[in-house]
Protein backbone atom coordinates (compact mmCIF):
# COMPACT_ATOMS: atom_id res chain seq x y z
CA UNK A 1 0.00 0.00 0.00
CA UNK A 2 1.00 3.52 -0.73
CA UNK A 3 1.89 5.34 2.27
CA UNK A 4 -0.31 8.50 1.34
CA UNK A 5 -3.08 5.74 0.36
CA UNK A 6 -6.41 5.17 2.00
CA UNK A 7 -5.97 3.11 5.24
CA UNK A 8 -8.35 0.61 6.23
CA UNK A 9 -11.03 2.81 8.25
CA UNK A 10 -11.41 4.85 4.92
CA UNK A 11 -8.63 7.96 5.80
CA UNK A 12 -6.09 9.96 4.32
CA UNK A 13 -4.20 10.93 7.45
CA UNK A 14 -6.66 13.02 9.36
CA UNK A 15 -8.58 13.37 6.39
CA UNK A 16 -11.70 11.02 5.49
CA UNK A 17 -14.11 8.70 6.57
CA UNK A 18 -17.90 8.06 5.89
CA UNK A 19 -20.24 10.59 8.08
CA UNK A 20 -23.49 9.41 6.65
CA UNK A 21 -27.16 9.87 7.74
CA UNK A 22 -28.42 6.84 9.38
CA UNK A 23 -30.58 6.01 5.98
CA UNK A 24 -27.69 5.53 3.93
CA UNK A 25 -25.49 3.76 6.66
CA UNK A 26 -26.10 0.03 4.88
CA UNK A 27 -25.98 1.45 1.56
CA UNK A 28 -22.47 2.94 1.82
CA UNK A 29 -21.35 0.14 4.66
CA UNK A 30 -22.61 -2.54 1.65
CA UNK A 31 -20.61 -0.29 -1.13
CA UNK A 32 -17.68 -0.16 0.86
CA UNK A 33 -18.03 -4.14 1.69
CA UNK A 34 -17.85 -4.61 -1.91
CA UNK A 35 -15.93 -2.15 -4.24
CA UNK A 36 -12.70 -3.72 -4.27
CA UNK A 37 -13.57 -7.28 -4.77
CA UNK A 38 -15.87 -5.87 -7.96
CA UNK A 39 -13.60 -3.80 -9.49
CA UNK A 40 -10.42 -6.05 -9.18
CA UNK A 41 -12.04 -9.24 -10.48
CA UNK A 42 -10.94 -10.00 -13.84
CA UNK A 43 -14.60 -9.76 -15.23
CA UNK A 44 -15.02 -6.21 -14.25
CA UNK A 45 -11.32 -5.20 -15.54
CA UNK A 46 -11.89 -6.96 -18.51
CA UNK A 47 -15.26 -5.04 -19.62
CA UNK A 48 -13.86 -1.56 -18.23
CA UNK A 49 -10.81 -1.60 -20.13
CA UNK A 50 -12.47 -2.67 -23.67
CA UNK A 51 -14.47 0.41 -22.78
CA UNK A 52 -11.90 2.31 -22.09
CA UNK A 53 -10.21 1.55 -25.15
CA UNK A 54 -12.92 1.08 -28.00
CA UNK A 55 -15.59 3.46 -26.36
CA UNK A 56 -13.39 6.33 -24.79
CA UNK A 57 -10.51 6.27 -27.08
CA UNK A 58 -8.18 5.44 -24.51
CA UNK A 59 -5.34 5.56 -24.07
CA UNK A 60 -5.64 9.09 -24.39
CA UNK A 61 -1.68 10.75 -25.87
CA UNK A 62 1.09 11.95 -24.35
CA UNK A 63 1.76 14.97 -26.31
CA UNK A 64 4.98 16.36 -26.13
CA UNK A 65 4.40 20.42 -26.05
CA UNK A 66 7.39 21.93 -28.44
CA UNK A 67 6.76 25.48 -28.34
CA UNK A 68 5.25 25.75 -24.82
CA UNK A 69 8.55 23.42 -23.40
CA UNK A 70 10.30 26.44 -25.15
CA UNK A 71 8.97 28.89 -23.84
CA UNK A 72 9.13 27.56 -19.89
CA UNK A 73 12.22 25.69 -20.78
CA UNK A 74 11.67 22.09 -19.96
CA UNK A 75 10.46 19.01 -21.55
CA UNK A 76 6.56 19.38 -21.38
CA UNK A 77 4.42 16.86 -21.97
CA UNK A 78 0.19 17.44 -21.97
CA UNK A 79 -1.89 14.26 -20.78
CA UNK A 80 -4.53 14.49 -23.34
CA UNK A 81 -7.69 13.87 -21.01
CA UNK A 82 -9.72 16.65 -23.46
CA UNK A 83 -9.57 13.97 -26.09
CA UNK A 84 -11.53 11.39 -24.54
CA UNK A 85 -15.35 10.49 -25.76
CA UNK A 86 -17.28 13.42 -23.79
CA UNK A 87 -14.20 15.86 -23.57
CA UNK A 88 -12.94 15.07 -20.44
CA UNK A 89 -11.65 12.50 -17.99
CA UNK A 90 -15.04 12.10 -16.14
CA UNK A 91 -16.00 9.41 -18.55
CA UNK A 92 -13.38 6.81 -16.91
CA UNK A 93 -14.92 7.04 -13.82
CA UNK A 94 -18.71 7.31 -15.07
CA UNK A 95 -17.60 3.90 -16.81
CA UNK A 96 -16.26 2.32 -13.65
CA UNK A 97 -19.10 3.40 -11.73
CA UNK A 98 -22.09 2.08 -13.85
CA UNK A 99 -20.30 -0.97 -14.29
CA UNK A 100 -20.09 -1.64 -10.55
CA UNK A 101 -23.62 -0.31 -9.89
CA UNK A 102 -24.77 -3.20 -12.61
CA UNK A 103 -23.24 -5.88 -10.73
CA UNK A 104 -24.76 -4.28 -7.59
CA UNK A 105 -28.49 -4.83 -8.47
CA UNK A 106 -29.01 -1.04 -8.53
CA UNK A 107 -31.63 -0.16 -11.59
CA UNK A 108 -31.49 4.08 -10.86
CA UNK A 109 -28.19 6.77 -11.20
CA UNK A 110 -28.30 9.45 -9.62
CA UNK A 111 -25.39 12.44 -9.73
CA UNK A 112 -24.67 15.82 -9.02
CA UNK A 113 -22.58 18.32 -12.01
CA UNK A 114 -21.24 21.38 -11.57
CA UNK A 115 -19.51 22.21 -15.03
CA UNK A 116 -21.87 19.24 -16.65
CA UNK A 117 -18.93 17.66 -17.59
CA UNK A 118 -19.74 14.66 -15.02
CA UNK A 119 -23.12 14.82 -15.86
CA UNK A 120 -22.48 14.78 -19.40
CA UNK A 121 -20.55 11.51 -18.68
CA UNK A 122 -22.88 9.71 -16.31
CA UNK A 123 -26.22 10.47 -19.02
CA UNK A 124 -23.58 9.04 -21.52
CA UNK A 125 -22.79 6.16 -19.68
CA UNK A 126 -27.17 5.69 -18.37
CA UNK A 127 -27.63 6.17 -22.19
CA UNK A 128 -24.99 3.36 -22.83
CA UNK A 129 -26.22 0.83 -20.29
CA UNK A 130 -30.03 1.69 -20.35
CA UNK A 131 -30.62 2.69 -17.03
CA UNK A 132 -32.50 5.94 -15.94
CA UNK A 133 -30.69 8.49 -14.51
CA UNK A 134 -31.25 12.26 -12.85
CA UNK A 135 -29.12 14.65 -12.74
CA UNK A 136 -28.95 17.43 -9.84
CA UNK A 137 -27.72 20.69 -11.25
CA UNK A 138 -27.24 24.39 -9.72
CA UNK A 139 -29.61 26.45 -11.37
CA UNK A 140 -26.76 29.15 -11.86
CA UNK A 141 -24.75 26.25 -13.24
CA UNK A 142 -27.61 25.31 -15.75
CA UNK A 143 -27.57 29.04 -16.94
CA UNK A 144 -23.97 28.97 -17.33
CA UNK A 145 -23.37 25.69 -18.71
CA UNK A 146 -26.70 25.47 -20.89
CA UNK A 147 -25.13 23.44 -24.05
CA UNK A 148 -23.93 20.67 -21.58
CA UNK A 149 -27.14 20.86 -20.19
CA UNK A 150 -28.85 20.20 -23.60
CA UNK A 151 -26.75 17.17 -24.26
CA UNK A 152 -27.48 15.53 -20.96
CA UNK A 153 -31.25 15.59 -22.11
CA UNK A 154 -30.27 14.95 -25.63
CA UNK A 155 -28.67 11.73 -23.90
CA UNK A 156 -32.16 10.82 -21.99
CA UNK A 157 -31.23 12.15 -18.58
CA UNK A 158 -33.02 14.34 -16.25
CA UNK A 159 -31.99 17.47 -15.35
CA UNK A 160 -32.76 18.59 -12.21
CA UNK A 161 -31.88 22.21 -11.39
CA UNK A 162 -31.21 22.92 -8.09
CA UNK A 163 -32.57 26.69 -6.71
CA UNK A 164 -31.28 26.62 -3.35
CA UNK A 165 -27.95 28.01 -1.54
CA UNK A 166 -26.15 29.72 -4.47
CA UNK A 167 -27.07 27.27 -6.90
CA UNK A 168 -23.76 25.88 -8.24
CA UNK A 169 -22.19 22.52 -7.47
CA UNK A 170 -22.36 21.93 -3.32
CA UNK A 171 -26.31 23.09 -3.60
CA UNK A 172 -26.55 20.32 -6.61
CA UNK A 173 -24.70 17.74 -4.33
CA UNK A 174 -26.86 18.39 -1.41
CA UNK A 175 -29.99 17.51 -3.17
CA UNK A 176 -28.15 14.67 -4.74
CA UNK A 177 -27.86 13.07 -1.36
CA UNK A 178 -31.60 13.86 -0.37
CA UNK A 179 -32.42 11.80 -3.04
CA UNK A 180 -30.23 9.09 -1.92
CA UNK A 181 -31.88 8.72 1.60
CA UNK A 182 -35.52 8.96 -0.22
CA UNK A 183 -34.36 6.02 -2.53
CA UNK A 184 -31.34 3.98 -1.12
CA UNK A 185 -31.95 0.35 -1.99
CA UNK A 186 -32.44 0.84 -5.69
CA UNK A 187 -30.10 4.22 -6.43
CA UNK A 188 -26.65 3.86 -7.29
CA UNK A 189 -25.53 7.79 -6.93
CA UNK A 190 -22.19 8.36 -9.35
CA UNK A 191 -19.95 10.78 -7.58
CA UNK A 192 -17.81 13.05 -9.81
CA UNK A 193 -15.45 13.24 -7.68
CA UNK A 194 -13.00 12.36 -4.77
CA UNK A 195 -15.33 13.08 -2.60
CA UNK A 196 -18.56 12.52 -0.41
CA UNK A 197 -18.29 9.42 2.42
CA UNK A 198 -15.55 6.69 2.28
CA UNK A 199 -15.34 4.22 -0.37
CA UNK A 200 -16.24 7.34 -2.60
CA UNK A 201 -12.69 8.74 -2.75
CA UNK A 202 -10.88 5.68 -3.18
CA UNK A 203 -13.30 4.41 -5.30
CA UNK A 204 -13.46 7.54 -7.88
CA UNK A 205 -9.36 7.72 -7.06
CA UNK A 206 -8.94 3.83 -8.43
CA UNK A 207 -11.29 4.62 -11.49
CA UNK A 208 -8.95 7.20 -12.52
CA UNK A 209 -5.89 6.34 -11.87
CA UNK A 210 -5.95 4.59 -15.54
CA UNK A 211 -4.34 8.27 -16.37
CA UNK A 212 -1.33 7.55 -14.37
CA UNK A 213 -0.88 4.10 -15.82
CA UNK A 214 -0.87 5.14 -19.28
CA UNK A 215 1.47 8.11 -18.10
CA UNK A 216 4.09 5.27 -17.07
CA UNK A 217 4.21 3.19 -20.24
CA UNK A 218 3.85 6.40 -22.18
CA UNK A 219 6.40 8.24 -20.41
CA UNK A 220 8.98 5.14 -20.98
CA UNK A 221 8.13 5.52 -24.77
CA UNK A 222 9.06 9.16 -24.80
CA UNK A 223 11.71 9.44 -22.36
CA UNK A 224 12.90 5.85 -21.74
CA UNK A 225 11.71 6.45 -17.32
CA UNK A 226 8.59 5.64 -16.36
CA UNK A 227 8.39 8.69 -14.45
CA UNK A 228 8.25 12.65 -14.77
CA UNK A 229 10.14 15.36 -12.62
CA UNK A 230 7.02 17.07 -12.23
CA UNK A 231 3.07 16.41 -12.04
CA UNK A 232 0.63 19.10 -12.96
CA UNK A 233 -3.07 19.06 -12.37
CA UNK A 234 -6.05 21.48 -11.47
CA UNK A 235 -7.72 20.42 -8.22
CA UNK A 236 -11.75 21.28 -7.35
CA UNK A 237 -13.19 18.51 -5.96
CA UNK A 238 -9.92 16.47 -7.05
CA UNK A 239 -10.45 13.09 -9.55
CA UNK A 240 -8.76 14.41 -12.48
CA UNK A 241 -5.87 15.07 -9.87
CA UNK A 242 -5.53 11.93 -8.03
CA UNK A 243 -6.17 10.00 -11.44
CA UNK A 244 -2.71 11.89 -12.34
CA UNK A 245 -0.83 11.11 -9.45
CA UNK A 246 -2.07 7.83 -8.38
CA UNK A 247 0.70 5.35 -8.89
CA UNK A 248 3.52 8.01 -8.16
CA UNK A 249 1.82 8.90 -4.63
CA UNK A 250 5.36 7.55 -2.82
CA UNK A 251 7.60 8.49 -5.61
CA UNK A 252 9.65 11.30 -3.95
CA UNK A 253 11.65 11.54 -7.04
CA UNK A 254 7.92 13.28 -8.77
CA UNK A 255 7.02 16.62 -7.44
CA UNK A 256 3.34 16.82 -7.24
CA UNK A 257 1.80 20.55 -8.01
CA UNK A 258 -1.92 21.38 -7.94
CA UNK A 259 -3.71 24.17 -8.74
CA UNK A 260 -7.05 25.25 -7.33
CA UNK A 261 -9.36 28.07 -7.93
CA UNK A 262 -8.31 31.38 -6.72
CA UNK A 263 -11.56 33.01 -7.72
CA UNK A 264 -10.68 37.10 -7.56
CA UNK A 265 -7.53 36.15 -4.95
CA UNK A 266 -7.84 34.18 -1.55
CA UNK A 267 -8.26 37.56 0.40
CA UNK A 268 -11.07 38.70 -2.10
CA UNK A 269 -13.74 36.55 -0.54
CA UNK A 270 -14.37 35.92 -4.04
CA UNK A 271 -12.72 32.47 -4.32
CA UNK A 272 -12.76 28.83 -4.20
CA UNK A 273 -9.27 27.84 -2.85
CA UNK A 274 -10.17 25.68 -0.14
CA UNK A 275 -6.32 24.20 0.54
CA UNK A 276 -5.62 27.93 1.38
CA UNK A 277 -8.33 29.51 3.20
CA UNK A 278 -10.23 26.14 4.76
CA UNK A 279 -10.31 24.79 7.66
CA UNK A 280 -11.55 20.88 8.97
CA UNK A 281 -14.63 20.24 8.59
CA UNK A 282 -17.31 17.60 7.39
CA UNK A 283 -19.20 17.88 4.06
CA UNK A 284 -20.41 15.74 2.10
CA UNK A 285 -19.86 12.90 3.89
CA UNK A 286 -16.41 13.31 4.72
CA UNK A 287 -13.64 15.25 7.00
CA UNK A 288 -11.48 17.46 4.85
CA UNK A 289 -11.26 20.92 4.29
CA UNK A 290 -13.93 23.16 3.90
CA UNK A 291 -14.48 26.90 3.39
CA UNK A 292 -16.89 27.91 6.43
CA UNK A 293 -17.13 30.52 8.89
CA UNK A 294 -15.60 30.27 12.48
CA UNK A 295 -18.97 28.72 13.40
CA UNK A 296 -18.80 25.51 10.86
CA UNK A 297 -21.91 27.27 8.13
CA UNK A 298 -20.08 26.88 4.72
CA UNK A 299 -19.20 29.93 2.81
CA UNK A 300 -20.28 29.98 -0.76
CA UNK A 301 -17.56 29.50 -3.55
CA UNK A 302 -16.58 31.29 -6.05
CA UNK A 303 -14.72 30.29 -9.49
CA UNK A 304 -14.73 31.72 -12.84
CA UNK A 305 -14.44 27.88 -13.74
CA UNK A 306 -18.22 25.86 -12.51
CA UNK A 307 -15.93 22.87 -12.41
CA UNK A 308 -13.90 24.11 -9.51
CA UNK A 309 -16.45 26.05 -7.81
CA UNK A 310 -16.70 23.63 -4.98
CA UNK A 311 -16.14 24.59 -0.82
CA UNK A 312 -14.72 21.78 -0.51
CA UNK A 313 -11.77 19.26 -1.33
CA UNK A 314 -11.37 15.26 -1.34
CA UNK A 315 -9.51 14.13 1.72
CA UNK A 316 -6.88 12.55 -0.23
CA UNK A 317 -5.77 16.35 -1.21
CA UNK A 318 -6.22 17.58 2.03
CA UNK A 319 -3.62 14.91 3.42
CA UNK A 320 -1.24 15.32 0.30
CA UNK A 321 -1.59 19.65 1.19
CA UNK A 322 -1.10 19.06 4.95
CA UNK A 323 1.50 16.62 4.53
CA UNK A 324 3.56 18.62 2.29
CA UNK A 325 3.53 16.23 -0.31
CA UNK A 326 1.94 18.69 -2.76
CA UNK A 327 2.55 21.69 -3.55
CA UNK A 328 -0.62 23.48 -3.96
CA UNK A 329 -1.20 27.25 -5.78
CA UNK A 330 -4.09 29.34 -5.76
CA UNK A 331 -4.66 29.83 -9.31
CA UNK A 332 -6.82 33.39 -9.90
CA UNK A 333 -9.20 33.92 -12.72
CA UNK A 334 -7.46 35.80 -14.60
CA UNK A 335 -4.36 34.20 -14.31
CA UNK A 336 -6.27 31.26 -15.62
CA UNK A 337 -7.72 33.12 -18.71
CA UNK A 338 -4.44 34.24 -19.73
CA UNK A 339 -3.00 30.54 -19.56
CA UNK A 340 -6.33 29.19 -21.80
CA UNK A 341 -5.35 31.56 -24.47
CA UNK A 342 -1.65 30.70 -24.07
CA UNK A 343 -1.98 27.31 -25.19
CA UNK A 344 -4.38 27.67 -27.67
CA UNK A 345 -2.30 30.22 -29.51
CA UNK A 346 1.13 27.98 -28.89
CA UNK A 347 -0.02 24.67 -29.58
CA UNK A 348 -3.63 24.89 -31.24
CA UNK A 349 -5.38 23.30 -27.83
CA UNK A 350 -8.26 25.16 -26.15
CA UNK A 351 -8.38 23.26 -22.82
CA UNK A 352 -11.33 23.28 -20.55
CA UNK A 353 -11.17 26.12 -18.23
CA UNK A 354 -10.59 23.87 -15.23
CA UNK A 355 -7.39 22.39 -16.92
CA UNK A 356 -6.32 26.26 -17.79
CA UNK A 357 -6.14 26.59 -13.85
CA UNK A 358 -3.29 23.85 -14.43
CA UNK A 359 -1.63 25.88 -17.36
CA UNK A 360 -1.62 28.39 -15.24
CA UNK A 361 1.23 26.78 -12.61
CA UNK A 362 3.52 26.77 -14.94
CA UNK A 363 4.79 30.47 -14.99
CA UNK A 364 5.09 30.13 -11.57
CA UNK A 365 7.35 27.48 -11.32
CA UNK A 366 11.16 27.58 -12.50
CA UNK A 367 12.62 24.60 -14.07
CA UNK A 368 15.99 22.72 -15.47
CA UNK A 369 16.26 22.14 -19.53
CA UNK A 370 16.08 18.81 -18.51
CA UNK A 371 13.06 18.74 -16.52
CA UNK A 372 10.24 15.99 -17.15
CA UNK A 373 6.87 17.82 -16.82
CA UNK A 374 3.44 16.30 -17.28
CA UNK A 375 0.18 18.18 -17.38
CA UNK A 376 -3.36 16.57 -17.54
CA UNK A 377 -5.41 18.53 -19.82
CA UNK A 378 -8.35 17.77 -18.06
CA UNK A 379 -11.11 18.66 -20.50
CA UNK A 380 -11.39 20.56 -24.00
CA UNK A 381 -12.78 24.27 -23.97
CA UNK A 382 -15.87 24.16 -26.25
CA UNK A 383 -18.06 24.27 -23.18
CA UNK A 384 -16.40 27.46 -22.09
CA UNK A 385 -16.35 29.77 -25.15
CA UNK A 386 -18.75 31.69 -24.40
CA UNK A 387 -16.64 32.75 -20.81
CA UNK A 388 -13.61 32.79 -22.96
CA UNK A 389 -15.24 35.56 -26.29
CA UNK A 390 -16.14 37.74 -22.88
CA UNK A 391 -12.53 37.81 -21.75
CA UNK A 392 -10.81 38.04 -25.03
CA UNK A 393 -6.76 39.27 -24.39
CA UNK A 394 -5.57 42.51 -24.70
CA UNK A 395 -2.74 42.02 -26.89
Amino acid sequence: MHSHNIDTNGFYGAFGGAYVPEILYKTVEDLRREYLGIIQSEDFQREFHLLLRDYVGRPSPLYYARRMSQRYGCRLYLKREDLNHTGAHKINNAIGQILLAQRMGKRRIIAETGAGQHGVATATVCALMNMPCRIYMGATDVARQHTNVERMKMLGAEVFPVESGNKTLKDATNEAIRDWCCHPADTFYIIGSTVGPHPYPDLVARLQSVISEEIKEQLLEHEGRDYPDYLIACVGGGSNAAGTIFHYLDDERVRIVLGEAGGHGIESGETAATIHCGTTGIIHGARTLVMQTPDGQITEPYSISAGLDYPGIGPLHAHLAQSGRANVLAINDDEALQAAYELTRLEGIIPALESAHALAILPKLSFRSDDVVVLTVSGRGDKDLSTYLSHLPQS
